[in-house]
């Protein structure tokens, strides 16, 4: 059961890639993942639960990934630089996730808030990393949010625009920007 109800969110996650949130039809999925329609039904209510289900598997499968092998022990700065490599690798391997990161992030939510708790509670490395930061004085006096914003998501429009073949980074490329991105946030 596990298996279709897992094939149906892979196969609605590659419709809203190529078709947008508007071309999105449970027919569709349904003939994507190789299912009855109704069958989709017994997983999901609606349109809006199996969408809701999207958005919340991938920020899962980026908060993983963003915090893989990171020890809350290690220095800020190898947590900083740990995170925006694992940032840039999966935003590489998994292509159609961060192509499309504008499109999954206006996906209508039911529940702000809730869904806003959640993002705390599986992003908690990557908040506590900042929130380390801040207390070690070794950030500018800024929001997590804003820090977030000037280092990490700099790895994201980079391996997005790598991934679209606008420019390659080599190694030393890489490590510029991790510098430089690091540089943005840090007391002087």
């Amino acid at each position: 059961m596990k298996e279709k109800r897992q094939l149906i969110l892979e196969s609605a996650e590659k419709l809203l890639a190529t078709d947008g949130f508007h071309g999105l039809s449970m027919q569709k999925v349904a003939n994507q993942a190789g299912v009855a329609a109704g069958t989709i039904y017994r997983y999901f209510d609606d349109k809006e639960a199996l969408i809701e289900e999207i958005k919340l598997n991938i920020m899962q499968r980026v908060a993983t990934a963003i915090q893989k092998d990171i020890d809350d022990n290690d220095p800020i700065k190898v947590r900083f630089r740990s995170m925006w490599l694992n940032i840039w690798h999966f935003a590489i391997s998994e292509k159609n996730t961060f192509l499309n990161r504008n499109q999954y992030e206006a996906l209508p939510s039911s529940n702000l808030i809730k869904l806003k708790e959640l993002e705390k509670k599986i992003f908690a490395q990557v908040n506590q990393l900042f929130i380390d930061g801040l207390e070690q004085g070794v950030f500018k006096p800024l929001s997590v949010e804003i820090l977030v914003g000037l280092s990490l998501e700099a790895s994201v429009c980079l391996a997005r625009k790598h991934s679209q073949g606008f420019f390659t980074l080599t190694d030393d490329d890489l490590n510029s920007a991790i510098e430089a991105s690091w540089d943005a946030i840090i007391k002087h």
